[in-house]
């Protein structure tokens, strides 16, 4: 392209012309003709700025330049050998930090590729630089996106670095002195100089707020701990002390604000952002796995997060919510199951999806209400087992029907399950078994907020909260294809983990909870030191559930206030039973085999020992 007809090009895109240009070159090309009066058919040479000169604006910079100096030399590792430059600028555009092939250092300050060269776009016209610091957005000004002929061989791409205070600080510019006619040659460039920049200023950020905590954020789990897309500083008051930019934007973003006014963020609550207090920080840390770290936004995206915590004497002490009574009935008094509850009680004021993992049995029903209990909220609590309902009338079970859906529907047709816990908890019981297309519509259902019954026209309006269940490892699910992956990240924003009979600590409340609710009416069971031995030895693979309908039984078998080892299903009593016959055959010898005489010693009614005997096959001695 001649000068004559790239200056052509510019003035009829300054008349409003059509132009094949990227709308922020046109807009570029307008700022230098409008603002700054520059011509195009003069050319724009290089300036390399004098050794005083540039050694003030390093000195000013030289914070900036320690951090970014390991990033910088990472990325040119990345490209080297292929005659990239790199130049690092001021927010007034000048160099203050340069990597290049020293054997083309000639060409690299005639071109103003240098250290110490001065790309504001007040001076050099249209340039990668100069067009960042003037949108604050990562780009490419491709040779003859350039204003003037000088440039025109050059191919530099651009990204902005903001401070935590969500200003732009510097610019970090990737370019060739010669580069491939097209423009989409450098979308690679433009990625790595962007990841760059991301990196460096989560370095600042982590050097800036030492004492504060850090949460970091991405939009998928695998990258979170390697690589985060953004982060934030917290306060001891749970403000946002700093940020870095795809976080100020991403935060911005939450409540409907512009990123370019980072005051409308800073220092304002976290939670006006995303669904965090900063008493749930603690429970972001890499004590839980990866997967489990997930939070939401104000306007409902899903992030995995990872909080950092400030050095020991900095620390934020979160306190311990009040647990619910509805909670308490669940256990406690244990440090696992007391944590579990604090962060059920968290998670219950807030409107996440929760999944609920554990073995069969192990009470996530009961954890669902008692989370639903706990919530506050007006609509009721529908618990739907995925595994029980048939594939064939899912659907409508799930989303209702309209009138005459299909062959024996309702006249008037129903309402689905779904709408039933409009305004309430939808508790979605071995969700790991819900077919794939249920799982689309399911889907749907969430992202949109709303439910088309079978058969019908118009869709319905509803507002519910999800809490979800399975003892299946939903993640194996996933990569073996029979689970939606963006189901189970719709779903899976908390989950909590609940531990194996076997496992708690909190067994002996468990039994006496259980003795009390299935005692008579009027009276208190107890249990038998070595009825007890025998619970506690038993492996519970049915867990709570097995529990619960071991005591049921032995206390309808049981005769007296207290449940012996005879009570228990004989799956529980194994050799401690054999052991107890031998005890009783003894007893009974000592007695003469007197069944009341054995009765009046032990104190107990002699039909319990007429009743024990029978259970042992031993005969009644006469």
């Amino acid at each position: 392209m001649s000068t004559a007809e790239h200056v052509r090009e510019i003035e009829t895109a300054w008349r409003g012309g059509t132009s094949g240009r990227d709308a922020y070159v046109v807009q570029s090309w307008r700022r230098c003709l409008d603002e700054y009066r520059l011509d195009p058919a003069v050319n724009c040479e290089a300036v390399i700025l004098p050794e005083g000169r540039l050694k003030e604006h390093r000195q000013q910079a030289e914070e900036l330049i320690v951090i970014a100096r390991s990033g910088l030399e990472r990325l040119y590792g990345h490209v080297s050998g292929q005659n990239y430059v790199l130049l690092l600028t001021n927010r007034q555009g000048i160099a203050v930090e340069y990597f290049g092939d020293p054997r083309q250092t000639h060409e690299l300050r005639k071109a103003g590729l240098y250290l110490g060269a001065d790309w504001a776009e007040a001076r050099a016209g249209t340039c990668a630089v100069g067009a960042c610091i003037a949108t604050g957005e990562a780009l490419t000004i491709h040779q003859t996106d350039h204003f003037d002929m000088t440039h025109t061989p050059l191919s530099c791409t651009a990204a902005p670095i903001y401070d935590t205070t969500g200003e732009l600080s510097a610019v970090l510019d990737i370019s060739l002195l010669s580069s491939p006619r097209e423009k989409i040659s450098q979308t690679l460039a433009r990625h790595l100089v962007t990841a760059t920049a991301r990196r460096i200023e989560l370095a600042n950020l982590m050097a800036q707020t030492r004492r504060q905590w850090v949460l970091r954020f991405a939009l998928s789990p695998e990258f979170l701990d390697v690589d985060p897309e953004g982060a934030v500083a917290i306060d001891n008051a749970g403000r946002i002390a700093g940020m870095t930019h795809a976080a100020a934007r991403m935060l911005a973003q939450s409540a409907e604000l512009d990123w370019r006014r980072p005051e409308l963020v800073l220092g304002k609550p976290v939670s006006h952002f995303l669904n965090l207090t900063v008493d749930d920080l603690p429970s972001l840390t890499r004590a839980r796995p990866t997967q489990e770290r997930v939070l939401s936004a104000r306007n409902g995206q899903l992030l995995f997060a990872h909080a950092i915590e400030p050095p020991p004497g900095t620390r934020i002490r979160a306190p311990s919510p009040a647990i619910p009574v509805a909670l308490r009935e669940f256990g406690g008094g244990v440090p696992g199951i007391d944590t579990l509850l604090e962060k059920a009680t968290r998670l219950a004021r807030t409107a996440l999806p929760v999944c609920l993992h554990g073995e069969t049995g192990t009470g996530k029903e009961f954890l669902a209400r008692a989370i639903h209990a706990a919530s506050g909220l007006e609509g009721p609590f529908v618990a739907v087992n995925c595994a029980a309902i048939p594939e064939a009338l899912a659907e409508a079970e799930l989303f209702g029907h309209a009138p005459g859906a299909f062959t024996g529907a309702a006249p008037k047709g129903r309402k689905g399950l779904v709408e039933t816990a409009n305004r309430g908890t939808l508790f979605l019981d071995e969700i790991g078994d819900m077919p794939l297309l249920l799982q689309t519509r399911l889907l749907r259902v969430l992202a949109e907020q709303e439910v088309l019954p079978l058969g019908g026209t118009q869709p319905r309006q509803v507002r519910v909260r999800v809490i979800s269940a399975s003892h299946r490892d939903l993640a194996t699910l996933v990569a073996e294809g029979r689970f939606r992956e963006d189901l189970y990240y719709r779903l899976h924003a908390a989950a909590l983990t609940l531990p194996p009979l076997r496992e708690r600590a909190d067994f002996d409340w468990l039994v006496e909870r259980l003795l009390a609710r299935h005692s008579p009416s009027g009276r208190y069971l107890s249990i038998a030191p070595k009825a007890r031995e025998a619970l506690r030895a038993h492996r519970w693979p049915g867990n709570l559930r097995e529990l619960d309908n071991a005591i049921a039984t032995a206390a309808a078998l049981c005769e007296g206030g207290e449940i012996g080892l005879v009570d228990l299903p004989e799956r529980l009593a194994g050799g401690l039973a054999g052991s107890e016959a031998e005890q009783l055959r003894a007893a009974l010898t000592g007695c003469g085999g007197n069944v009341s005489a054995l009765a009046r010693q032990l104190g107990v009614d002699r039909t319990t020992i007429h009743r024990r005997m029978r259970r042992m096959g031993l005969m009644r001695h006469s």
